[in-house]
């Protein structure tokens, strides 16, 4: 059987009971790094006779099948260096494969950067996505933020600490109104949850800013209207006597479209 096991993401004493035990009880052990894990086990005082295989993300697709055949006649349990194996970490191919080939699997639950930086972030949590890591370099980073910026459900992301004051400059250029929170060193001694808008949270992250960083980013206000529908109402405004600036404004903040397809659409729209 392939066991997944959650590892803590800082607090040692997050490690479950059930983890515990299979780290003294397994015969195989696939570690996405095998120091760390030793490590664990030497802060958790718990002594293995378990053989070790290093399973990450450059020998998964490889090391899989292996392993997979393995795991039909005994337990495999697969840790990542801190969390829940198959989430933005190695496991997933293996677990892809181990169903394919009909073997066992199933899961030790427990410590979630993303479920506890949710949970924390004051956000809505009945709906939410996550989307990983931000790509590292600027076009490819803004180009993945104007496509989730209508998700409407609670945006989760990770985020290493020297690159989040780009990543703030590049969600406060893609959603600039937008509640987010920073959530730094989840479970350890200095952990921190920062809110407001990225714009808000720029001048404190310019100070620089360590640990291990999880973003959450509030979802878009749903489109009330279809698009026809909120130009008509911008042309209303604006017939009113509002600027069309403003009238654009104000119906982008009332249906979510985006303010300047509006203003666009209602500057080339002909006179009435």
């Amino acid at each position: 059987m392939i066991i997944l096991g959650a590892t803590p993401i800082g607090n040692l004493g997050d490690a479950s009971a059930r983890l515990r035990e299979a780290l003294e009880t397994v015969p195989v052990i696939a570690a996405e790094d095998t120091r760390t894990t030793k490590q664990l086990l030497r802060a958790l005082g718990v002594e293995t006779q378990a053989h070790f295989v290093a399973l990450h993300e450059h020998n998964e697709q490889a090391a899989s099948p292996a392993l997979v055949e393995r795991a039909r006649d005994e337990d495999v349990l697969v840790l990542t260096d801190a969390g829940m194996p198959a989430v933005s970490d190695p496991g997933f191919r293996l677990v892809q494969a181990a169903v394919a080939a009909g073997v066992d699997v199933t899961c030790l639950p427990g410590p979630s950067a993303v479920l506890t930086a949710l949970a924390l972030s004051g956000l809505p949590t009945d709906r939410f996505a996550f989307d990983g890591f931000l790509p590292r370099k600027g076009g490819e980073r803004d180009r993945a933020l104007a496509a989730v910026a209508r998700e409407e459900r609670t945006l989760v992301l990770f985020e290493a600490p020297h690159r989040l004051v780009e990543s703030l400059e590049a969600i406060d250029r893609a959603m600039p109104e937008r509640r987010m929170a920073v959530c730094r060193e989840l479970t350890k001694r200095y952990e921190e949850v920062r809110r407001g808008t990225a714009g808000e949270l720029l001048p404190w992250a310019r100070e620089g800013v360590k640990g291990e960083i999880v973003l959450v980013i509030e979802g878009a206000t749903p489109a009330l209207t279809d698009l026809d529908a909120a130009i008509a109402q911008v042309l209303r405004l604006k017939q009113d006597g509002m600027r069309l600036k403003e009238a654009a404004a104000e119906v982008a903040e009332a249906t979510g479209h985006a303010r300047n397809v509006l203003y666009q659409a209602a500057l080339a729209h002909p006179p009435s």
